[in-house]
Protein backbone atom coordinates (compact mmCIF):
# COMPACT_ATOMS: atom_id res chain seq x y z
CA UNK A 1 0.00 0.00 0.00
CA UNK A 2 3.30 2.10 -0.65
CA UNK A 3 5.34 3.28 -3.29
CA UNK A 4 9.04 3.86 -2.56
CA UNK A 5 12.16 5.15 -4.51
CA UNK A 6 16.00 4.68 -2.83
CA UNK A 7 18.76 6.58 -4.65
CA UNK A 8 22.49 7.24 -4.68
CA UNK A 9 23.96 10.91 -6.31
CA UNK A 10 26.55 9.15 -8.53
CA UNK A 11 28.60 12.36 -8.24
CA UNK A 12 28.67 12.98 -4.23
CA UNK A 13 27.29 9.77 -2.62
CA UNK A 14 24.49 11.19 -1.28
CA UNK A 15 21.87 8.41 -0.76
CA UNK A 16 17.99 9.24 -0.66
CA UNK A 17 14.41 7.76 -0.34
CA UNK A 18 11.06 9.26 -0.81
CA UNK A 19 7.47 7.61 -0.38
CA UNK A 20 3.78 8.06 -0.41
CA UNK A 21 0.94 5.93 0.81
CA UNK A 22 -2.66 5.77 0.77
CA UNK A 23 -2.63 5.74 4.57
CA UNK A 24 -0.94 7.72 7.63
CA UNK A 25 2.54 8.22 8.63
CA UNK A 26 4.49 6.61 5.98
CA UNK A 27 7.97 8.09 6.70
CA UNK A 28 7.95 6.75 10.72
CA UNK A 29 6.91 3.43 8.75
CA UNK A 30 8.68 3.26 5.81
CA UNK A 31 12.20 4.65 5.18
CA UNK A 32 15.66 4.63 7.40
CA UNK A 33 18.86 5.33 6.51
CA UNK A 34 22.38 5.89 7.89
CA UNK A 35 25.32 7.35 5.50
CA UNK A 36 27.58 4.52 6.75
CA UNK A 37 25.60 1.91 5.97
CA UNK A 38 22.45 2.56 3.14
CA UNK A 39 18.45 3.22 2.81
CA UNK A 40 15.74 1.03 3.61
CA UNK A 41 12.30 0.74 2.33
CA UNK A 42 9.99 -1.50 4.87
CA UNK A 43 6.40 -1.41 3.68
CA UNK A 44 3.77 -3.96 2.31
CA UNK A 45 0.15 -5.15 3.55
CA UNK A 46 2.00 -5.99 7.21
CA UNK A 47 5.14 -3.86 7.40
CA UNK A 48 7.85 -4.67 9.37
CA UNK A 49 10.18 -1.68 11.06
CA UNK A 50 12.31 -3.80 12.68
CA UNK A 51 13.40 -5.22 8.85
CA UNK A 52 14.31 -2.01 7.98
CA UNK A 53 16.43 -1.56 11.08
CA UNK A 54 17.92 -4.37 11.09
CA UNK A 55 19.04 -4.30 7.39
CA UNK A 56 21.13 -1.19 8.54
CA UNK A 57 22.85 -3.28 11.03
CA UNK A 58 23.86 -5.51 8.64
CA UNK A 59 24.86 -3.13 6.11
CA UNK A 60 26.80 -1.15 8.65
CA UNK A 61 28.72 -4.20 9.95
CA UNK A 62 29.42 -4.70 5.76
CA UNK A 63 27.08 -6.93 4.34
CA UNK A 64 25.68 -5.94 0.63
CA UNK A 65 22.21 -4.86 -0.10
CA UNK A 66 21.52 -8.43 -1.25
CA UNK A 67 23.39 -10.19 1.54
CA UNK A 68 21.47 -8.08 4.29
CA UNK A 69 18.34 -8.89 2.08
CA UNK A 70 18.47 -12.68 2.56
CA UNK A 71 19.47 -12.25 6.25
CA UNK A 72 16.49 -9.79 7.65
CA UNK A 73 14.16 -11.66 5.42
CA UNK A 74 14.92 -15.55 5.49
CA UNK A 75 14.10 -16.18 9.29
CA UNK A 76 10.62 -14.49 9.14
CA UNK A 77 7.73 -16.61 8.34
CA UNK A 78 5.42 -13.33 7.89
CA UNK A 79 7.74 -12.46 4.69
CA UNK A 80 5.40 -13.09 2.18
CA UNK A 81 3.38 -9.96 3.28
CA UNK A 82 5.89 -7.84 3.37
CA UNK A 83 8.18 -5.63 1.25
CA UNK A 84 12.03 -4.56 1.55
CA UNK A 85 13.80 -2.54 -0.59
CA UNK A 86 17.65 -1.54 0.36
CA UNK A 87 20.23 0.58 -1.16
CA UNK A 88 24.01 0.38 0.09
CA UNK A 89 26.50 2.24 0.79
CA UNK A 90 28.54 0.96 -2.51
CA UNK A 91 25.30 1.45 -4.88
CA UNK A 92 24.22 -2.16 -4.98
CA UNK A 93 20.47 -2.60 -4.20
CA UNK A 94 18.01 -5.71 -3.31
CA UNK A 95 14.62 -6.02 -3.13
CA UNK A 96 12.15 -8.81 -1.53
CA UNK A 97 8.07 -8.55 -2.61
CA UNK A 98 6.32 -11.11 -0.73
CA UNK A 99 3.77 -12.80 -2.55
CA UNK A 100 0.79 -12.00 -0.46
CA UNK A 101 0.91 -8.60 -0.75
CA UNK A 102 -1.61 -6.93 -2.83
CA UNK A 103 -1.72 -6.37 -6.49
CA UNK A 104 -0.02 -4.55 -8.42
CA UNK A 105 3.25 -5.17 -6.82
CA UNK A 106 7.03 -5.28 -7.60
CA UNK A 107 10.25 -3.82 -7.61
CA UNK A 108 12.33 -2.21 -10.68
CA UNK A 109 16.09 -1.13 -10.58
CA UNK A 110 18.83 0.98 -12.27
CA UNK A 111 22.28 1.66 -10.93
CA UNK A 112 22.27 2.80 -7.30
CA UNK A 113 18.22 3.38 -7.32
CA UNK A 114 15.79 0.57 -6.58
CA UNK A 115 12.04 1.70 -7.05
CA UNK A 116 9.36 -0.67 -4.88
CA UNK A 117 5.14 -0.95 -3.87
CA UNK A 118 2.52 -2.51 -3.59
CA UNK A 119 -0.97 -1.91 -4.60
CA UNK A 120 -0.28 -0.04 -6.89
CA UNK A 121 -2.75 1.29 -9.85
CA UNK A 122 -0.24 -0.68 -12.47
CA UNK A 123 3.26 -1.34 -13.30
CA UNK A 124 3.27 1.92 -14.75
CA UNK A 125 3.78 3.57 -11.33
CA UNK A 126 7.11 2.26 -11.24
CA UNK A 127 8.10 2.74 -14.30
CA UNK A 128 7.54 6.56 -13.69
CA UNK A 129 8.49 6.50 -10.10
CA UNK A 130 12.13 5.40 -11.68
CA UNK A 131 12.24 7.27 -14.81
CA UNK A 132 10.87 10.36 -12.96
CA UNK A 133 13.88 10.32 -10.58
CA UNK A 134 16.19 9.22 -14.13
CA UNK A 135 14.99 12.74 -16.25
CA UNK A 136 14.77 14.96 -12.92
CA UNK A 137 17.02 17.99 -12.49
CA UNK A 138 18.41 19.73 -9.38
CA UNK A 139 19.03 18.11 -5.81
CA UNK A 140 18.92 15.01 -4.85
CA UNK A 141 15.80 15.76 -2.51
CA UNK A 142 14.15 17.70 -5.26
CA UNK A 143 14.81 14.61 -7.75
CA UNK A 144 13.37 12.19 -5.50
CA UNK A 145 10.25 14.65 -5.13
CA UNK A 146 9.69 14.55 -8.92
CA UNK A 147 9.82 11.37 -8.71
CA UNK A 148 7.19 10.19 -6.15
CA UNK A 149 5.07 13.41 -7.86
CA UNK A 150 5.66 11.60 -11.25
CA UNK A 151 4.47 7.84 -9.48
CA UNK A 152 1.20 9.65 -8.51
CA UNK A 153 0.55 10.98 -11.74
CA UNK A 154 1.03 7.32 -13.01
CA UNK A 155 -1.53 6.45 -10.61
CA UNK A 156 0.40 5.70 -7.35
CA UNK A 157 -1.32 4.00 -4.74
CA UNK A 158 -4.99 2.50 -6.08
CA UNK A 159 -6.75 4.61 -2.74
CA UNK A 160 -4.85 7.78 -3.60
CA UNK A 161 -2.39 9.39 -0.66
CA UNK A 162 -2.43 10.62 2.46
CA UNK A 163 1.10 10.93 3.74
CA UNK A 164 4.44 11.51 2.03
CA UNK A 165 8.31 11.20 3.38
CA UNK A 166 11.84 12.54 2.18
CA UNK A 167 15.21 11.18 3.61
CA UNK A 168 18.69 12.34 2.81
CA UNK A 169 21.62 11.15 4.34
CA UNK A 170 25.32 12.01 3.38
CA UNK A 171 28.72 12.51 5.15
CA UNK A 172 28.61 15.82 4.37
CA UNK A 173 25.65 17.21 5.12
CA UNK A 174 23.03 17.03 8.17
CA UNK A 175 20.45 14.27 7.43
CA UNK A 176 17.13 15.62 6.04
CA UNK A 177 13.93 13.97 7.35
CA UNK A 178 10.66 15.37 6.44
CA UNK A 179 7.33 13.92 6.75
CA UNK A 180 3.67 14.48 5.97
CA UNK A 181 1.91 12.27 8.12
CA UNK A 182 -1.32 13.43 6.63
CA UNK A 183 -2.50 15.87 4.13
CA UNK A 184 -5.45 15.97 1.38
CA UNK A 185 -2.42 16.53 -1.11
CA UNK A 186 0.87 15.30 0.79
CA UNK A 187 3.69 15.19 -1.93
CA UNK A 188 2.64 18.99 -2.62
CA UNK A 189 2.83 19.38 0.98
CA UNK A 190 6.70 17.94 1.24
CA UNK A 191 7.43 19.67 -1.83
CA UNK A 192 6.26 23.06 -0.15
CA UNK A 193 8.05 21.51 3.69
CA UNK A 194 10.98 20.72 1.50
CA UNK A 195 11.20 24.86 0.14
CA UNK A 196 10.97 25.88 3.51
CA UNK A 197 13.50 23.60 4.86
CA UNK A 198 15.73 25.16 2.04
CA UNK A 199 15.60 28.60 2.68
CA UNK A 200 15.74 31.25 5.46
CA UNK A 201 16.54 31.27 8.83
CA UNK A 202 16.63 27.19 9.12
CA UNK A 203 18.86 27.01 6.29
CA UNK A 204 21.13 29.48 7.56
CA UNK A 205 21.81 27.49 10.58
CA UNK A 206 21.76 24.22 8.58
CA UNK A 207 26.15 24.91 8.23
CA UNK A 208 26.36 24.95 12.10
CA UNK A 209 25.48 21.11 12.17
CA UNK A 210 28.08 18.86 12.82
CA UNK A 211 28.69 15.81 10.19
CA UNK A 212 29.89 12.72 9.60
CA UNK A 213 33.23 14.24 7.92
CA UNK A 214 33.30 17.28 10.15
CA UNK A 215 31.99 16.63 13.55
CA UNK A 216 33.34 19.14 15.49
CA UNK A 217 31.61 22.01 13.28
CA UNK A 218 30.04 24.62 14.93
CA UNK A 219 32.17 24.39 17.70
CA UNK A 220 34.37 27.52 16.52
Amino acid sequence: MTFSILAQDLGTGAMGGAAATGSLCVGGWVLRGDSRAGLSASQGAAPSTLWGEDALMHMLAGASAEEALVAVTGPDTGRAWRQLALLDRAGGTACHTGASNTAWHGALVAPGLVASGNLLAGPQVLEALRDGFLAAQGSLADRLLDAIAAAEAAGGDKRGLQSAALLVVSDDAPPLTLRVDWSENPIAALRDLHQRSQSGAYASWLPTVPTRNDPERGND
